[in-house]
């Protein structure tokens, strides 16, 4: 098992930065990459960005060269540092671990999300 929390949302101004943290707990050896989706209302849940335990990392077109996504050392910490924000980054972003069950299986944790708003 492995919980997740997510912090750092909040209301940002266009333009504006926020720093996205999640902490992962319990079985974190097992996790083989962390990643942020998010959920606009009415839309469905898209990915943002992800980073593997060697440190590679994907990002959704929208978000190229202006958002981030590390971890730490300990690989049991992920953040997303969001730039140049645009009211449509608006959204619910939601912490996702994908974990190894076994030898060839794999399960996803999600957070609880956290609310990011830009204003106009």
């Amino acid at each position: 098992q492995v919980q997740l929390v997510e912090s750092g949302g909040g209301l940002v101004q266009a333009g504006g930065s926020l720093r996205l943290s999640c902490a992962a707990s319990g079985s974190t050896f097992s996790i083989n990459s962390m990643g942020w989706y998010r959920q606009a209302p009415g839309k469905q849940r898209e990915l943002v960005a992800t980073i593997s335990r060697s440190g590679t990392t994907t990002y959704a077109d929208s978000v190229k060269g202006r958002f981030t996504i590390s971890r730490d050392n300990a690989k049991t910490t992920a953040y997303l540092q969001m730039n140049s924000l645009k009211p449509e980054d608006t959204a619910v972003y939601y912490c996702n671990a994908e974990t190894k069950v076994g030898l060839q299986f794999t399960r996803d944790y999600w957070g609880q999300g956290t609310q990011v708003t830009v204003s106009s």
